[in-house]
């Protein structure tokens, strides 16, 4: 796939051992099942790979394993995230040079208070787009507690042009969505929405042409969006309601941990480990999410059987 990238970009876990340790093999079938599964692109190092949690050598070590394993089979999209500009813009260049088709990116923050202001925003993401040379998606999530307003977000798609896509996944997504588009015009080539794709229909009929999920069951999202985009919405939202339970299930209950926890059921990977200070599915709560997914019988749910 190439520009303008749309459909749907899973993000991609990060598999450890039971010890915590870097799972290099598990790592590699995920990608193997990612394209297996039909995706349009794979995310990786996004904050449902518990970015957070990784060294800066681990971070290094999962991009250039992931990048060789797809193999340009799929783009694969980098997250670089920083409150430093200086790393931004490093992290930025080395997943460019290492064949990332595009960078997702969080406004500059760290913690509830260091935040840049609008100025500073625009030249952070300035440099990290001279640095890279490749389209930048910019995700909007409560997660960074940075408020940026749709006109603030076509300025900075009209000043640093290689910001042209947009993940919204903030209260009132569609509404965001529909604003943005409306007011950039050209300069706002891809609108997503992303957690877990709760509000996807709501977000498709706003305008937004690809979705950025979890792992778990993208094979049987991305039918919704090919029902949507063909005009058949009636098929579409059966297709939603289907599977509305199991996003639920992930979104409220579960979060990072629920596709890692079907991957295992299916065999893909032989751990489901999340790294501490983060803390296992309670037993019960991960055989309600196996229910759902086997009612559905994702790919995830039998691949490496």
């Amino acid at each position: 796939m190439t520009e303008p990238y749309k459909g749907i970009l899973p993000i991609a876990p990060t598999i450890f051992h039971d010890n915590g340790d870097l799972d290099i093999e598990g790592n590699r079938r995920v990608m193997d099942l990612m394209v297996d599964q039909g995706v349009d692109g794979i995310c990786i190092l996004a904050n449902f790979s518990e970015q957070f949690l990784l060294t800066d050598e681990e971070r290094d070590q999962v991009m250039r394993l992931s990048l060789e394993q797809v193999a340009g089979r799929v783009p694969v999209v980098v997250t670089t995230s920083h409150f430093a500009t200086r790393i931004a813009a490093a992290r930025a260049k080395a997943a460019a040079d290492a064949g990332a088709k595009m960078l997702m990116m969080m406004p500059p923050y760290h913690g509830a208070l260091l935040k840049a202001d609008e100025q500073g925003m625009i030249e952070h993401f300035k440099a990290v787009a001279d640095a890279c040379g490749i389209p930048i998606i910019l995700q909007d999530a409560p997660l960074s507690g940075v408020t940026m307003t749709v006109p603030f977000m076509i300025r900075l798609a009209k000043e640093v042009p290689l910001v042209r896509y947009f993940k919204i996944e903030v209260p009132g997504t569609a509404g965001k969505l529909r604003a943005l588009i409306e007011a950039g015009g050209d300069a706002v080539v891809g609108p997503f929405d992303g957690e877990e794709a709760i509000t996807l229909m709501a977000d498709l009929d706003a305008g937004a042409t690809g979705t950025m999920t979890s792992a778990m069951i993208p094979d049987l999202i991305k039918p919704i969006l090919a029902a949507h985009a063909a005009g058949d919405r009636k098929q579409a939202a059966a297709l939603y309601a289907r599977v509305l339970p199991i996003i639920n299930y992930e979104n409220r209950q579960c979060g990072l941990r629920s596709a890692k926890a079907v991957m295992k059921e299916g065999g893909v990977i032989r751990s489901e480990a999340v790294r501490h200070p983060l803390t296992p599915l309670h037993p019960k709560t991960r055989e309600g999410l196996i229910e759902l997914a086997r009612e559905l019988d994702p790919l995830a749910l039998r691949w490496g059987k």
